[in-house]
């Protein structure tokens, strides 16, 4: 991938997010995990079995997924180069998610600031796990945050990072690798087995970009005059608070950017789950801080683009 179409591909994300109507190769990731989880579980019926499933549903969907957005390139590259080049940036394209997280946020918050709080909880229950069904104005904002926070890694960095170092066949590897996280990879009694190679090779995918995400918002945070000494600090202090060894990375650094607490008990599936608190609760979590961690995310993204493009010209 040449480096006019990792920023052609970026560009592209900002200016159109995730157009409902377009096709898009993470959404047939989805299907090919969906359908692979219903033929496994009618053939496996016993704990170890599902464990062997789950690790042959993440060989086939990351395979197909990598190895077969390669095949598909040099193919198109043996018919005409501009149908390659055009493909290959369409394809690095929809591996990126900051302006489809920001509208995702912003269509929870519009509602809110409008005193719609439950079309405001119907909208938040796209974009989390957790039951919205209860939660007040700082619960959602709370949550709303959280998830800007963490898919700044999952959604932005990361992809960012993968297309910098592998081009569109990795990049598009790790979306796999992810969405399989994001479907399957539940410590519950359902998704225990079966998930258990998808969670664990995700935490792997992330580790990297997750510690990456903590420097490049810290720096976005300094550009955009917020807290980044409480940015860097907590970050590193509160690193550890989640059971994903990645996502308070993230969401500690953002936490601290904005000088809110985020984390605390949450309601997933029926039950309470006991999450430590991450940050400190100097200002009162609203509407705006939603706003400030949408535009932390996408300042770390253009970041993100201008150092990769810089070590790309170096090593060039």
């Amino acid at each position: 991938m040449t480096l006019g179409l990792y920023f052609g591909a970026w560009v592209l994300d900002g200016l159109l997010g995730d157009p409902v109507n377009w096709p898009h190769p993470i959404r047939w990731i989805g299907l090919l995990i969906s359908k692979c989880e219903k033929l496994a579980r009618r053939v496996c019926q016993h704990r170890v079995s599902l464990y062997i499933a789950g690790g042959m549903i993440w060989l086939v969907v990351v395979g197909t997924a990598g190895i077969g957005c390669w095949a598909l390139l040099e193919l198109l590259g043996t018919v005409h180069p501009m149908l390659r080049l055009v493909v290959e940036l369409w394809l690095g394209f929809t591996t990126l998610a900051g302006r489809c997280l920001r509208d995702s946020a912003y269509a929870v918050i519009d509602p809110l600031k409008r005193g719609d709080i439950e079309t405001s909880r119907v909208m938040l229950s796209y974009i989390v796990g957790r039951d919205t069904k209860a939660l007040d104005e700082q619960q959602i904002c709370r949550a709303t945050v959280e998830t800007v926070a963490e898919n700044s890694v999952d959604g932005v960095i990361a992809p960012l990072f993968y297309l910098f170092i592998g081009g569109v066949p990795l990049a598009m590897a790790y979306k796999a690798i992810n969405t399989l996280d994001s479907m399957l990879g539940y410590n519950n009694q359902k998704y225990r087995q079966i998930g258990f190679v998808s969670a664990k090779i995700d935490d792997l995918a992330n580790y990297l970009p997750a510690r990456l995400g903590w420097l490049l918002l810290s720096v976005s945070a300094y550009l955009l005059k917020l807290d980044s000494k409480a940015a860097f600090s907590i970050g590193w202090r509160d690193r550890y608070n989640h059971k994903s060894p990645n996502s308070a990375w993230s969401e500690a650094t953002v936490a601290g950017a904005l000088n809110v607490c985020l984390g605390g008990p949450n309601l997933y599936f029926g039950q309470m789950v006991e999450k430590p608190w991450i940050g400190d609760d100097i200002e009162t979590i609203a509407p705006k801080h939603v706003e400030l961690a949408c535009r932390l995310m996408l300042a770390a993204s253009a970041v993100a683009v201008v150092v990769f493009a810089a070590v790309w010209y170096v090593v060039q």
